[in-house]
């Protein structure tokens, strides 16, 4: 594997276009509260898979994990620092969607197989097409100008679409056997400056995503941690996080630990199995790689490993951008406010197209 390069920003954005152009496969991206972007571009257009996680490279996993994970093989790595500029007026995205109904009815029969005891909890989402018409450099620019605090990035393969977004949950950072996750759950508009007011029912999600890794965790990790709950702001929304830490105990290897976590209960459900069958049978649309995972694999000499949850993602194709949004349904929620949480999780990526 080459070592990364450092050169200008604008040598990205060149690479980008290049690699569109010619049909190459490529991931840009940069990880929450750095400067540094990194690109990484692959030969050919050859589909590569993961086996294990061992491999070196860019990682790209649906929703529905079967030994498909892509990977974008590192033949060329370089990164530039990009500097975040003035705070630009946002215009408010006009959203016209028919879906409403749809979701509502949706969220419906979440709650009811919940109500039956099938169900603790299970994430609900849907999509959005909207017309666009700004280019793909144009976009990942607005991206990391807008969301510092998310891990933002844009991955092409010409076999696969191309796909974008800034998502705010890390799935597990490894390096060495230290081993870092989060547990990531409830949603609340940004209002201000005023801390935001979480009800019982986004308590009682988020405690149960914390559960959830702990059990999954346990027997693979040692000195496993899960801190205080804490709101964090990801744009103009509001959530939940515990930081979790631990040492990866004897044996126990990276596919071990992606097994355990994904899907995580923010993306799935619990019990994770009988959400995601409930899920596939009545989303009325595939996933694909929306609330799947993405990041580096041993790209530096410390076999440094991060990967995220594909969330606040889009995928591009012509003058179309699909939207993907979604929020988990627990006993307590309420369909109507269900459906305008997903109104406003849509406007992190309408707002930068």
């Amino acid at each position: 594997m080459p070592y990364p390069e450092n050169k200008d920003f604008q040598s990205i954005l060149h690479k980008i276009d290049f690699c569109l152009e010619k049909g190459l496969p490529f991931a840009v991206y940069r990880k929450p509260k750095e400067e540094l972007v990194t690109a990484v571009s692959q030969a050919d257009d050859t589909l590569h898979y993961t086996i294990d996680f061992t491999e070196s490279g860019f990682v790209f996993a649906p929703f529905d994990v079967v030994d498909n994970a892509i990977l974008i093989e590192p033949d060329e790595v370089f990164s530039a620092r990009f500097s975040i500029g003035p705070k630009q007026e946002k215009s408010s995205a006009v959203i016209v969607d028919s879906a409403k109904e749809a979701h509502i009815d949706l969220v419906r029969k979440g709650i009811s197989e919940i109500e039956k005891g099938h169900l603790k909890k299970v994430v609900l989402s849907r999509k959005l097409v909207v017309e666009m018409a700004t280019a793909p450099t144009q976009i990942l620019q607005n991206l990391l100008q807008n969301y510092p605090n998310a891990f933002c990035y844009l991955f092409h393969h010409p076999k696969v679409g191309t796909w974008c977004g800034a998502t705010p949950e890390t799935l597990v950072k490894i390096k060495g056997q230290q081993l870092r996750s989060m547990s990531l759950a409830a949603t609340l508009p940004f209002d201000g400056d005023e801390n935001p007011k979480w009800g019982s029912k986004e308590v009682e999600e988020q405690q149960m995503v914390s559960d959830y890794i702990r059990e999954r965790l346990g027997p693979a990790v040692e000195e496993l941690h899960i801190g205080e709950a804490e709101s964090i702001r990801a744009g103009n929304l509001w959530h939940l996080r515990s930081e979790v830490t631990g040492t990866l105990s004897g044996g126990n290897g990276i596919k071990k630990v992606i097994t355990a976590l994904h899907p995580t209960p923010a993306v799935c459900g619990i019990p994770t199995q009988t959400a995601k069958s409930f899920i596939l049978k009545n989303e009325n649309y595939i996933r694909n790689f929306y609330t799947g995972f993405l990041g580096e694999l041993n790209l530096n000499d410390s076999g440094e490993t991060s990967l995220f949850v594909n969330l606040r993602c889009m995928e591009l194709l012509g003058n179309k951008a699909t939207i993907f949004v979604g929020g988990g349904i627990t006993s307590a929620s309420n369909p109507e406010s269900e459906w305008i949480e997903t109104q406003n999780k849509s406007k992190t990526m309408l707002n930068i197209l």
